[in-house]
């Protein structure tokens, strides 16, 4: 190489292509001068509740306890947290279809109890109703007398239009730092037909909204009771880390009771996703406690999160 002239005349001839070399395989490529292009790695929030095969509510957890799976693929935890004092960020949806009707006054004191009891400072709650449409009543705030104003506004519609009411709560929420909550009180069944359970589920997991069901079963001992709008209460609170409680077992403000110390003994999970299945959209996660055998815990959270961007299908905005 130095036949035909000086090392030095060498050096000066490859620079350039050495430049290029950096530029091309550094981790941040430059481009255009002071054009950068950044890759963002999500963090994944996973809220975790465990009991026991009785019921009772595991509180002494640490991070060594917990082993987090990707789609079949071990994730190390990069936050963890007991009892999460992270912000509350919770709609409260209320059904007020005439197949509700007799139960509204209950639904209203019910609410208000679990609103003062639950509401902090830092936490923020707004308040919808859902019937043949869904109407904002309040939108989020901390201020209780604001809360109260909107739970004496409540009217009562003919249908139901509840995947709406999830849909468009989880979009209000979305907006939102911290935990995303939605609480239904529902006797479960869509007449409005507007958007579908599917739309709903996914809109709430991409949002990362955890759902609670309060299930008002309207004649709860009806032997011929279409119990199928019940079921997906039931599966939607399964299926976003949330849970499903029956009114008509201790009332609703037992409900609202066992809402709200679910929400206070929480885990928070949350990892960096390593070495991702490529060509997913939907990632599913896994959380066990590996020193425990299989019944031992029931552990509850959400079934997965979407990476791609949502679908441009919504319904109507809320009133």
């Amino acid at each position: 190489m130095v036949r035909n002239g000086s090392p030095i005349r060498f050096l000066r001839t490859i620079q350039p292509l050495l430049g290029l070399a950096v530029v091309v395989f550094s981790p941040l490529v430059v481009v255009a001068q002071d054009t950068t292009f950044r890759m963002d790695v999500k963090l994944v929030n996973l809220f975790v509740n465990v009991t026991d095969k009785t019921g009772a509510i595991v509180g002494g957890l640490t991070k060594d306890d917990f082993q987090v799976m990707e789609d079949g693929r071990p994730q190390k935890i990069a936050v963890f947290e007991r009892q999460s004092e992270l912000p509350l960020n919770l709609t409260l949806a209320i059904d007020t279809s005439g197949s509700t009707f007799k139960d509204l006054a209950l639904e209203q004191n019910a609410s208000k109890h679990f609103i003062h009891a639950l509401l902090r400072q830092q936490d923020q709650m707004s308040l919808i109703e859902f019937a043949t449409d869904v109407r904002q009543l309040v939108p989020f705030t901390n201020k209780l007398a604001q809360l109260d104003r909107g739970l004496g506004s409540l009217r009562v519609g003919d249908a139901t239009a509840l995947y709406d009411a999830i849909y468009l709560g989880s979009e209000g929420l979305a907006k939102k730092e911290g935990r995303k909550v939605l609480v239904l009180v529902s006797d479960g069944g869509d007449t409005a037909k507007s958007t579908s359970y599917a739309d709903a589920l996914e809109q709430a997991l991409r949002c990362e909204v955890m759902i609670y069901s309060i299930i008002d079963v309207p004649i709860e001992a009806s032997a011929g009771r279409d119990i199928g709008g019940e079921h997906a209460l039931i599966t939607l609170a399964e299926q976003t880390g949330g849970k499903s409680f029956y009114a008509g077992e201790g009332g609703l403000d037992k409900a609202f009771e066992r809402v709200s110390e679910d929400l206070r003994t929480q885990y928070l999970l949350a990892y960096y996703p390593h070495n991702q299945e490529p060509g997913r959209n939907f990632h599913r996660v896994q959380i066990t406690v590996p020193r425990a055998t299989s019944d031992s815990f029931n552990i509850r959270y959400k079934a997965g999160y979407y990476a791609d961007s949502p679908a441009s299908a919504r319904p109507k905005q809320v009133e």
